[in-house]
């Protein structure tokens, strides 16, 4: 399974996840998967809806919200940060990490946005995205 990064005691992000990870994502308390991936994006890579085939069958709540640099931060990021900032235990998935850090700091503002941004970097996450939308 990728690496994955605990932000928040709620919020932790990775690079591509497979249908075979969500079940023992299940059983380390994820409740919610966001996929910021958009589909094709490599080849081989697993489609949102074979993620979300394993999540339902594991009884994990998917959230398809793809985005890259072209349509960042999407088209509803209050229904990111509901996902994101929310009180189950939540696992963002894209590439890297990345794009889902960039998210996760652009679902937030003032002191919470500074102290997001201070967490995503400290783990090495670019926050290239959100500093084109003057974000950061």
């Amino acid at each position: 399974m990728t690496p994955i990064v605990e932000l928040t005691h709620t919020f932790s992000v990775a690079g591509q996840i497979q249908p075979e990870d969500v079940r023992a994502l299940a059983q380390h308390g994820y409740r919610v998967i966001i996929c910021n991936r958009p589909d094709n994006e490599e080849p081989n890579q697993p489609s949102m809806a074979a993620v979300a085939a394993a999540c339902d069958l594991a009884g994990v709540q998917f959230v398809g919200y793809p985005v890259d640099a072209l349509s960042f931060p999407g088209d509803d990021l209050d229904a990111m940060d509901e996902a994101m900032n929310g009180d189950e235990k939540v696992l963002a998935y894209c590439r890297s990490g990345a794009r889902s850090s960039n998210l996760w700091v652009a679902t937030l503002a003032g002191d919470d946005r500074l102290a997001a941004a201070e967490r995503a970097q400290q783990f090495g996450f670019p926050l290239t995205f959100v500093m084109q939308l003057g974000l950061s």
